[in-house]
């Protein structure tokens, strides 16, 4: 999801707490440090971090930098591996046969469910292998003159998976700015419970 397509959904955001004017000529180095890490050849089912707005696969900003004018443009990678349920079920019915019929010339009969559980944990592990991780791509831009953000995306979990990285890389917390949040911040502190008790209207 990005402000380059044709159309976009956004999310704004404004930072609470004061900005340090030293961290300006920071965000480069932060940005680089909470740059995503490519999980191809590794077992995890999820990573997320930073990239270049102008490349996706670019985690040291070698293309462009972050900055343009008063703005800082980067990207939130999240790259997800994602194995059908389906083909979870059938690699661990299968290796359950397996098993059994180990056991059996054994002379045992029974599974036992924290060896169920083994197993199915060794076949989701190789089954990791074999999935490649499918990224996604939510842009971000940053006015650092009203210090308001903008997040291409409007699904609640990445907005809370945003926020918590933001906070993380430049140690500032965000505020969703949401219409009642608005309200507040053009009719003051003093109408937050006149605001509150406003009710949706009914178009339909």
């Amino acid at each position: 999801m990005g402000f380059l397509n044709a159309s976009s959904s956004f999310t704004r955001f404004s930072i609470i707490d004061p900005v340090p004017e030293e961290l300006w000529a920071d965000i480069p180095d932060l940005l680089k440090r909470g740059a995503i890490l490519d999980i191809d050849e590794l077992p995890e089912m999820m990573a997320k971090g930073w990239t270049c707005f102008d490349d996706y696969l670019d985690t040291q900003w070698v293309s462009a930098p972050p900055h343009k004018g008063e703005y800082l443009a980067f990207t939130l990678r999240i790259d997800t591996r994602r194995i059908p349920a389906g083909v979870i079920r059938k690699h661990v019915d299968i290796a359950l046969r397996k098993e059994k019929l180990a056991i059996t010339q054994q002379g045992k009969t029974y599974i036992s469910r924290e060896r169920k559980k083994e197993i199915k944990e060794q076949v989701v592990l190789r089954l990791r292998q074999r999935f490649l991780p499918v990224p996604a791509e939510i842009n971000v831009i940053w006015n650092t003159r009203s210090n308001e953000i903008w997040l291409a995306s409007v699904q609640t979990k990445i907005i809370e998976l945003f926020m918590q990285l933001f906070l993380d890389t430049f140690q500032l917390h965000l505020q969703q700015l949401t219409p009642s949040s608005l309200a507040v911040q053009l009719m003051g502190e003093d109408k937050v419970e006149v605001i509150d008790r406003i009710e949706a209207t009914d178009f339909a």
